[in-house]
This record gives structure tokens, sequence and C-alpha cells, in this order.
């Protein structure tokens, strides 16, 4: 089973924009009316990983208040079984979204639920049989929080599982950036698969290139393996014996890339387990051409996302199509 670990949350939007700019109620009056659409890069990945065919289970708090049902649908629906199965207290966490010029999604976070993590619970609830573990965006944020993800994850590493992050770096929502780096710095020591954004990178170091990002990653103690997307340049791939660049794949209609990242990290994940490369030690032998083929693979997953609005990942079957056309 793939477990993801993080945070699930509702993301509000804007809805009703008049041709100056204005945003407005359906009812004419002067206010902002906001529509809700369940999200989070964990809980949208773990829902990727599932409609591309991967037994996959969600570890995050899910709050007992009305969005909490909301956020428990679409993970029904994908076949992803939540492993914390006692509702808790706190509120949903809220992600407002902005959109700029590019399409892209920029966020005001308001967070509660996913925070509520308890060791122990995480810990007892992982498979006894783990493919993979993924470490969600938020995990590093809080020093109290990153404790306890920090020994689910090497709970998770005791059961044999890779581990892969995703790390959503979001300094926003981060007091101390530096301390939120040194925390960030040791999830990152435990991970064999690292999936960065050219802006995490950025907001990491921007005086460091991409390739000298690559480098100190694939020198820490266990990467094997660093994918960096590049927005609509596509995306890079490197191991300690190969690269590769892949193109994105253009939907025929463009709805807008809420969630891309997290397919193209579902659609990697997946081409790497059904070919038995998603272990330890085979990870870093990966060559030139598998690299570009694992490449063209997660980014078809994220195109057809790309299509539609919202984070609504394809399935097997939809990609497949593509592939073969």
């Amino acid at each position: 089973m793939f477990v993801v670990g993080g945070e699930s949350l509702i993301d509000l939007k804007a809805e009703v924009v008049l041709p100056d700019g204005a945003v407005i109620g359906r009812d004419g009056e002067n206010q902002i009316v906001m529509t809700a659409h369940p999200g989070g890069s964990p809980y949208n990945c773990a829902i990727a990983l599932s409609k591309l065919g991967n037994a996959t289970g969600f570890l995050c708090p899910i709050s007992a208040d009305a969005f909490g049902d909301y956020l428990l649908g679409p993970l029904a629906e994908a076949g992803v079984k939540p492993l914390l199965a006692e509702r808790v207290k706190e509120y949903t966490t809220l992600a407002v979204v902005n959109f700029d010029a590019n399409h892209n999604a920029r966020y005001g976070f308001y967070r509660s639920a996913d925070g509520a993590i308890e060791a122990a619970k995480g810990i007892a609830a992982l498979p006894g049989d783990l493919d993979l573990y993924q470490i969600g965006g938020f995990c590093p944020i809080k020093p109290d929080e990153a404790a306890i993800w920090l020994e689910i994850v090497k709970a998770a590493i005791s059961k044999g599982a890779t581990i892969s992050i995703d790390p959503n770096v979001r300094p926003s929502l981060v007091d101390d950036f530096a301390g939120y780096k040194a925390r960030l710095s040791t999830f990152l020591d435990l991970a064999h698969v690292v999936k960065v954004s050219e802006e995490d990178l950025d907001a990491l170091d921007s005086a460091k290139s991409i390739e000298q990002h690559v480098a100190d990653l694939l020198a820490r103690p266990n990467c094997e393996l660093v994918v960096v997307t590049l927005g609509d340049k596509g995306s890079r791939a490197f191991t300690a014996t190969g690269k590769a660049h892949a193109a994105i794949y253009s939907p025929p209609v463009f709805g807008d890339t809420v969630g891309a990242g997290d397919s193209l990290m579902a659609g990697v994940l997946s081409w790497l387990h059904e070919r038995g490369l998603l272990k330890r030690g085979k990870l870093a032998s990966l060559t030139d051409g598998a690299l570009s083929d694992m490449l063209r693979f997660g980014a078809v997953v994220a195109g057809i996302n790309c299509g539609r609005k919202g984070c609504k990942p394809p399935t097997r079957a939809e990609v497949d199509a593509v592939l073969a056309g």
C-alpha cells in the first residue's frame, strides 16, 4: 500500500468577477462569494495515486465538521482509505485561493484540523504492507507537529517503506523560516525520492541553480531520485547515473493548474512502482531513457488534470488513452 501523510483542507475560491475586475455576490450586493473545493497537496496526491490503480491510504486527522464530511466524499469515490477513522473536534483547515496572470494558484491558509495529529495514533494506523510513505507539505512547518510527523515517518521506515517527499514550500505560512528549513532538512535526509518545484528551490535558496540544489539533495544520506517541476517549461529528473527533461502535456482545453504537481508526483510514483523500481537502492540506477519515460507519464497525468477546473486527477484508462494516441 501507498500511504500519504499530511494535510487535507478546503480551498475557497472567489466565484463572481465582473469585466472591470470587481468581485460581487450573485445577489448583486457588494460581497465576495466563495465556492468550496476539497484540497491539500497530500490529499490530492492520495486521490491521484488511487485513481491510477494503487492501493492508497491517507493519514490525516479529519474534522467532525461539515467540511470534514465533504473531504471524505472524494476519498471514498477514488477508493482511498482514510487511516484515522476517529474524527477530530478541530475545524477543517481552509485555504483562500487567488490566481496570478498565468492562472497559477496562490494561497492564504487558516490552519486547524490537519495539525491535530498524534504520533501514537498515526503509527498505529500504518498498514503492515507499506510500499511507500509520502511526507506531506505542511509536516515541517510547526516544531511540535514536525516532531510528531517525524516519529511516524521513522515508523514507516522501520516497516521497509520507500520514503518520498513533496515539500510545497510556503513561506507565507512560516514565522521562522530558518527553523522551518532546519526541520525540512531533517525530513529530506530520510527521503529516497524528492519532488520539488522551481519555486520551492528559489524560496529555499535563490542563489543556487537547479543543478546545485539537485547535487545537494543527491548528496543527502538516502536521496536517490530528484524531480523538479518547472511550470509550463515541463519537468526534470536526476539520479546519480542519469538525467532527463520532459515537456508538459497540453490538454485540448485548459482548466487551471490546481493539483498539477500532485498529479505529476502520483504519476512518477506509479510508473516506478509498476516496474519494481520504487525500492531503496534501485532508484539511483535510473538512466536517461527511463527517467524520460517516467517524466512523460507524469506529465500526461498532470496535463489531463490541468484540462479541468480544480484538482481532478485522471484515471489510469484516461492516461493510457493519451499515451496510446
